[in-house]
């Protein structure tokens, strides 16, 4: 298990939120499948309420604006937003929410990725993004789907300084990313794994303590399993998507092998 208290370091995939038009169905469907309980932020923050695992922060889910489209949004971590920002638009990429303070809670901003990927970047304060990963309920890796997966490697890569690494076994255009100073991967990029036609993306993984109870649970309450739990040489998982149909995985998760983030 890994809880972390202090800041994350700069590039680590940090937090992952979820707009939706009926937060009330969107908790307690997430509630059944991932364990999460929740607690409500103050009302200067829109209706956002926090998931967590034993009282740790893990994700977050808010009402979803006019205009806008249910996605899982992946924040990566920053010690200057303003910086990355700048970063971001010189590297071919666009900012389309300028950077802000969050109350005291921190600073972001979000953008989207020359393949046309969106995603956040946050720079934490009193609130770090998730405090607890690599366990069930917890973030554990984290995919790009890109229509240009060279082109979104080079943008990451340039602005968070990933080392990119080829993955035994994979597609030939897919690739690990991994931060400065560290040996452990943290996610994925690559091409589209037959989503093609859809808008680039990142896809988040959630662990769960049993990949099959999940599944259970997440069609009981409404949701869809596109495809049905298989083990693989990192954790049994499986696709599903929550009732307004926004895509996730879940992976089996050993709390006890996985690499410790805490901090």
């Amino acid at each position: 298990m890994s809880t972390r208290t202090s800041p994350w370091p700069a590039g680590v995939p940090c937090w992952a939120d979820l707009m939706v038009s009926d937060v009330p169905t969107a908790r307690a469907f997430y509630g059944s499948v991932l364990g999460w309980d929740f607690t409500d932020t103050d009302d200067e923050f829109g209706g956002y309420v926090l998931a967590q695992v034993d009282g740790v922060p893990a994700a977050g889910l808010g009402p979803l604006q006019p205009g806008s489209r249910t996605a899982w949004t992946l924040y990566l971590a920053s010690d200057d937003a303003d910086a990355t920002a700048r970063a971001v638009t010189e590297h071919g990429g666009t900012v389309v929410a300028e950077p802000r303070d969050v109350g005291p809670l921190g600073r972001m901003c979000v953008a989207i990725d020359p393949a046309g990927a969106m995603f956040g970047v946050w720079q934490g304060k009193q609130h770090i993004g998730a405090g607890v990963v690599n366990r069930p309920g917890g973030l554990t890796w984290e995919d790009l789907r890109a229509t240009d997966p060279a082109a979104a490697q080079a943008f990451y890569a340039a602005v968070f300084g990933y080392r990119l690494d080829p993955m035994e076994d994979a597609a030939p255009d897919y690739v690990t990313f991994t931060v400065p100073g560290d040996e452990v991967p943290l996610g994925g990029m690559g091409g589209m794994f037959g989503a093609e036609g859809a808008p680039s993306h990142w896809l988040v993984y959630f662990g769960v303590a049993d990949a099959d109870a999940a599944t259970r649970a997440a069609a009981g309450a409404g949701g869809t399993v596109a495809a049905e739990p298989f083990d693989t040489p990192y954790g049994r998982m499986a696709a599903l998507a929550d009732p307004e149909g926004t895509a996730f995985w879940v992976v089996q998760t050993d709390p006890t092998a996985g690499p410790d983030r805490s901090g």
